[in-house]
């Protein structure tokens, strides 16, 4: 497995992170084979959240986990969105949640905590103040945070000491935005609209690694576009293309994303093995410039 330096953490991790937010639909067996397979595949990063079944997915993974050393995998977990109330990034919220997390994953430490999505009535200061505690006591190595703006994330940075070393979008070939509205700069089409702040850009400039959550999502989770009949260029052209390099669509949908260079690192959402060793042989296939504005365009998206 390829890796990449995640952010300004000096971590060396695989390019493919395995996501996590459906494990709670395996069985103790079904996962304990999972998390087994993928770590056979070297993709030994994974990315979870404390509402991703109310916490059940950390405590349902800690125990596939069994027989495995700490330091043979990296976890990264979200904390900030109070499910069916708010989001939450207050002090005690985000000690409170970590605290849980590290119960329910049965490990001393986070590789990674990440705030899960903007809260509206966020105190920097707090922020500082937990990252603060959570890093000095041992249980937090490093901060990210998820669907944030350059603005945002430079609020948070006057105030905290720590980098921040990921920034979770959604990006994929059918929900292109990050790179669309750049393309399309100084244009009078709806694609030149400036709906990011130009996160994209920002992140490469600081050194925030983009981690894309639901890649072969199209809108909010409206669904997947391979082999959806919706989509019947994208897919005709993903296919001729998988048929090219010898290798699954979803392969070449993951391909797609880390051909861009700002070195993301794309999220899975498969609990599927196969499926998850597509997604980790993307890492070997290097999309020609041709074969990757091919499907840019056969996803709708336009050029000037």
């Amino acid at each position: 497995m390829k890796t990449l330096n995640l952010g300004k953490s000096g971590l060396e991790v695989p390019v493919i992170a395995v996501g996590c937010m459906r494990i709670k639909s395996l069985s103790k067996e079904e996962a304990g084979i999972f998390v087994k397979s993928a770590l056979d595949l070297g993709a030994n990063f994974f990315d979870h959240a404390d509402i991703y079944g109310d916490g059940s997915c950390e405590e349902i993974f800690s125990g596939a986990l069994s027989g495995v050393r700490r330091n043979e995998v990296f976890i990264q977990t979200k904390c900030g969105i109070r499910k069916g109330l708010s989001f939450d990034f207050s002090k005690e919220h985000i000690v409170k949640s970590t605290e849980k997390c590290l119960q329910r994953l049965k490990t001393d430490y986070i590789d990674v905590l990440l705030l899960h999505r903007p809260d509206i009535l966020v105190e920097p200061e707090e922020v500082a103040e937990a990252f603060g505690l959570l890093q000095a006591s041992g249980k937090v190595r490093y901060f990210g945070v998820s669907n944030q703006n350059p603005g945002q994330i430079e609020l948070l940075k006057k105030y905290i000491k720590q980098p921040l070393v990921a920034n979770q979008l959604q990006f994929g070939i059918a929900h292109a935005l990050l790179v669309s509205e750049g393309v399309n700069v100084n244009m009078l089409c709806d694609e030149a609209i400036d709906r990011t702040g130009g996160i994209l850009d920002y992140c490469r400039v600081n050194d925030i690694t983009v981690q894309p959550w639901s890649p072969f999502q199209y809108g909010f989770f409206d669904g997947v576009f391979l082999d959806n009949a919706e989509f019947p260029e994208l897919n005709k052209t993903i296919d001729a293309i998988a048929k090219k390099y010898e290798v699954s669509n979803t392969a070449i949908a993951i391909a797609w994303i880390l051909r861009h260079p700002a070195k993301m690192q794309p999220v899975t959402g498969t609990m599927n093995i196969q499926r998850l060793a597509d997604c980790v042989k993307a890492a070997e296939i290097n999309l020609s410039r041709e074969d990757w504005y091919a499907i840019y365009l056969a996803a709708g998206n336009i050029l000037p």
